[in-house]
């Protein structure tokens, strides 16, 4: 008889297009910088710090997003996002001055894209699989990747053809057609469909649903984790890997490629091929915290990723090789320290609290990007150029490297058992 694919692939599908379209909008700014300013003259600081709002306000929604969640359930909680991102993309096509830019971009979306984000893939791999859950985690968190991969050179073109606004349309218009999507496919968790999570059997201990209040519930793990030192060592290496991603990178690599005199659709594409091989980079990571001491990958990735932006202001001097040389090397650690840190924040929280607890770190991890955006924007608009900005990540993306060695050992560990590889 043919084995019947268990729902919980089917939830993770339907999580995967939430997220790949959600990181589509994360990356739209880094193509509407340079219209933007031309048209309005705002400057490239004024824009950084509607771009670092946003971050920021993606990061700290994070926890209170799995709170809800745990609340109310995945799905309403992440149609009630959506409409959130529409109504702010939408918006921003009639936008006329700065503080508008700051509300729509800014308030609106970052709210909405920091429920359908990193904390919303640790929710339903905590829920609905038991085995395999860093292999899955990895996969989700490339989906950030593919959606770079497969929108932004479409919005360079369509920017360069058709102006920004009709970027704005698109996104708002690909946002409302993923309403029916979750509306059908995403299920809250495999007990309402009377099954047990993906790999589990009937004597794995299950997790009764928490019927507290999502806010005060989402402080008590905060507090719980300040208690604890690997929270904190967790907390302070995302806020590294946020300023020197989303934040730096992610913001004003093309806007730096266009200084240099680099065509816009050229520099979009240098970001994706970073999605593209940060697909393979980050579902290989998954894999791998399934089977490796989480903490070497982790230094690794941090290690590697210091020494490419170190050598990043070379790379613009280099004629041919240079940028996709970065853009292959820096895609594949792009977001690949996603699955181990939540397998660590899993181990030193608990199943039950793990996305919570993620929520707060994810916080961490976008206020270092909105530090990495707002501070690089100013490094540019004080001194004409970026390259002070990539020393600086670069040489903290080394600290970060040794620092996660420390995890793990400033206390016991509550442990999760190595997945047997069939």
């Amino acid at each position: 008889m043919k084995q019947k694919i268990h729902p919980a692939f089917v939830v993770a599908g339907a999580t995967f297009v939430v997220l790949l379209c959600a990181a589509a909008v994360r990356a739209t700014p880094s193509i509407l910088m340079v219209p933007l300013e031309r048209e309005f003259g705002w400057s490239r600081a004024l824009l950084s710090s509607a771009v670092s709002v946003n971050l920021v306000l993606y990061g700290l929604v994070g926890p209170f997003a799995a709170a809800l969640m745990e609340r109310f359930g995945i799905r309403r909680t992440v149609l009630v996002s959506l409409a959130l991102i529409g109504v702010g993309v939408a918006l921003t096509s009639q936008m006329r001055t700065s503080w508008q830019l700051i509300l729509t971009w800014g308030v609106l979306v970052g709210l909405g894209t920091g429920t359908t984000a990193m904390v919303l893939g640790a929710t339903v791999v905590n829920r609905w699989f038991f085995s395999r859950r860093g292999t899955v985690m990895g996969i989700l968190t490339a989906s950030t990747a593919t959606g770079q991969m497969l929108f932004l050179p479409l919005e360079a073109h369509v920017v360069e053809g058709h102006g920004w606004r009709a970027v704005t349309f698109i996104v708002a218009s690909v946002i409302v057609l993923l309403l029916p999507l979750v509306a059908f496919l995403m299920r809250d968790r495999p007990s309402d469909l009377g099954l047990l999570p993906f790999g589990a059997t009937p004597q794995t201990p299950q997790v009764a649903p928490s019927r507290q209040n999502p806010v005060a519930n989402a402080f008590r793990v905060l507090r719980e984790g300040s208690r604890k030192g690997d929270f904190w060592l967790l907390a302070g290496s995302f806020f590294v890997c946020g300023a020197t991603t989303n934040g730096l990178v992610g913001t004003h690599l093309v806007p730096a490629c266009m200084d240099h005199g680099i065509p816009e659709v050229r520099a979009a594409g240098l970001l994706a091929v970073m999605g593209i091989f940060d697909l393979f980079g980050t579902t290989a990571s998954g894999w791998l915290s399934d089977r490796i001491d989480s903490r070497k990958l982790l230094f690794w990735y941090y290690g590697l990723r210091g020494l490419a932006l170190l050598w990043l202001p070379q790379a613009f001097n280099a004629h041919v090789f240079g940028l996709p040389l970065f853009a292959i090397f820096y895609g594949l650690d792009w977001i690949a320290t996603v699955p181990p840190t939540v397998r660590l924040t899993t181990e030193a929280m608990g199943v039950r609290d793990a996305p919570i607890a993620f929520g707060w770190i994810v916080a961490s991890h976008q206020i270092g990007a909105g530090f990495g955006a707002l501070g690089a924007g100013i490094i540019r608009t004080s001194l004409t150029t970026y390259t002070p900005a990539w020393i600086v990540a670069g040489s903290i993306c080394l600290v970060a490297a040794v620092v996660v060695l420390r995890i793990g050992r400033t206390a016991p560990r509550l442990g999760l058992a190595r997945e047997a590889v069939p």
